[in-house]
């Protein structure tokens, strides 16, 4: 089930994707492709490991009056695989200029990024193509690996991830903080993720963001029954 939530938190409306599977949705993005509106869900959590291959769903997004009570199959699936072995990812964006799915992987260190094509293709699972390592996110140390299990603390990890309207920047989601990428022309993502981010604290444990619509600032929530909204100015250059 997918629920939409107005800026101000007010409830817009559900839509309930069938057939599908929930194994882990871990993200969603909304994204604009051939002058029509599109809402992606990632199936790609998997935190031990283990998974032989992850699932993308992708349907049409419902106009405001449609979504009470929606019920609506996907347009089209993606199942793919990683290239190097099972990967747990929560951050999934949509490119649409460039027709492909950015993922960023969680538990390795650094965090890698990979790519799909966001149109179908052929049967059977595609594999995602590995674009390289984000080493511009804060590493953790020694002792931050050694006490993570131990404190529940795993700051560092990226939990969202989205792509601001226009294509020009980007935000990766932490744990605690909010980095925000600026993207010079039409730069390689990951070139743009390579480049030293402005870092906007957070004193929650975050897991989920999304740009407003003039791309001034992200709405933030939390993994939490009753989750709070809360929206983080973004600073520029």
């Amino acid at each position: 089930m997918l629920h939409a939530i107005g800026n101000d938190g007010r409830d817009e409306g559900s839509l309930r994707l069938e057939p599908a599977k929930n194994l882990d949705w871990e993200s969603v993005a909304s994204f604009e492709l051939d002058g029509k509106h599109w809402l992606l869900v990632a199936d790609a959590g998997d935190n031990d490991a283990v998974r032989e291959h992850s699932t993308i769903y992708v349907v049409a997004e419902p106009t405001l009056h449609e979504r009470e009570d929606a019920v609506a199959p996907p347009a089209w699936t993606i199942e793919f695989r990683w290239p190097d072995g099972p990967r747990d990812c929560e951050a999934v964006a949509v490119d649409s200029d460039g027709e492909r799915i950015l993922l960023l992987s969680k538990r390795s260190i650094p965090a890698e990024l990979y790519e799909l094509p966001i149109r179908p293709g052929l049967d059977g699972a595609v594999t995602a193509i590995r674009l390289g390592a984000v080493d511009s996110l804060p590493q953790p140390t020694a002792r931050d690996r050694e006490r993570a299990s131990v404190e529940l603390d795993w700051h560092w990890q990226p939990t969202a991830m989205d792509i601001s309207p226009d294509g020009s920047s980007a935000v990766i989601l932490t744990y605690r903080a909010v980095y925000h990428f600026e993207r010079t022309g039409g730069e390689p993502w990951i070139a743009a993720l390579r480049k030293p981010p402005s870092m906007i604290a957070l004193e929650f444990e975050a897991e989920a963001v999304a740009f407003v619509e003039d791309g001034s600032s992200v709405i933030v929530t939390v993994e939490s029954p009753f989750a709070p909204l809360y929206q983080v100015p973004l600073l520029r250059e």
